[in-house]
């Protein structure tokens, strides 16, 4: 895998800033939590409700949750070159971290290029940190930590001042987990029972992980903002 560089050409290039993004409000106002499903309905164009999806697919740290994180991500990437088009961007130059509205794109493509390594697709991994990093030196250097990993998975909560981050996921796919400090409070729930097989060749069933469903994985995705 080859190393990420500083353009130095890039930091002398026209800035890009993207307009307000309303979900942002909306996710940030009281009972922005509640209602995370229904504000990304409302802004299907918001790059930051994308991001925030890939993020906590990314937590899951499985195979299910990497694929889930690299469609939310790509979804949340494309999304943000649309806008960035419209906003004067022509393929290349700064989308300054500093510029709020601009962090939904930034994080939704750390996102991509880290669920992209994690699926083997290291080209795609590359062009991604490389474009990141030309984007904006700043975004960057917050996202991967200052350590330039490829693989690192952004932590909301630690890295951008626990702005919308998204909810803890558990190993299978539950909603922010039971920890320490919480464990009598969210006592975890009892498995489903399963109806038995029918016949001897019946198929093995897996539970669906609620990333992988985006009627549930919305209505979870901010309970930690």
């Amino acid at each position: 895998m080859s190393e990420t560089h500083r353009n130095l050409l890039a930091d002398a290039a026209p800035q890009t800033r993207m307009p307000e993004d309303p979900a942002a409000a909306e996710l940030s106002a009281e009972g922005g939590r509640e209602r995370f499903g229904e504000i990304i309905r409302a802004y299907p164009t918001s790059s930051l409700c994308w991001a925030l999806l890939a993020e906590g697919a990314l937590a899951m740290s499985s195979p299910e949750g990497d694929i889930a994180a690299y469609a939310y991500a790509r979804t949340g990437y494309h999304r943000g070159l649309d806008t960035l088009r419209r906003s004067g961007w022509k393929g290349a130059g700064q989308v300054p971290w500093e510029h709020a509205p601009n962090r939904g794109f930034l994080r939704a493509l750390w996102a991509l290029a880290v669920a992209a390594g994690r699926i083997g697709e290291t080209e795609e991994n590359e062009r991604c940190t490389q474009l990141l990093r030309d984007s904006s030196e700043a975004g960057w250097r917050t996202l991967s930590g200052e350590t330039g990993d490829p693989n690192r998975t952004p932590n909301p909560a630690t890295d951008l001042g626990g702005e919308a981050a998204p909810t803890r996921v558990g190993p299978q796919g539950e909603i922010d987990p039971p920890t320490e400090e919480n464990s009598e409070e969210k006592a975890p729930r009892p498995a489903s029972p399963q109806a038995p097989a029918r016949g001897p060749s019946a198929p093995k069933t897996t539970p669906r992980s609620h990333l992988l469903n985006p009627e549930k994985a919305v209505q979870a995705a901010s309970e930690q903002q």
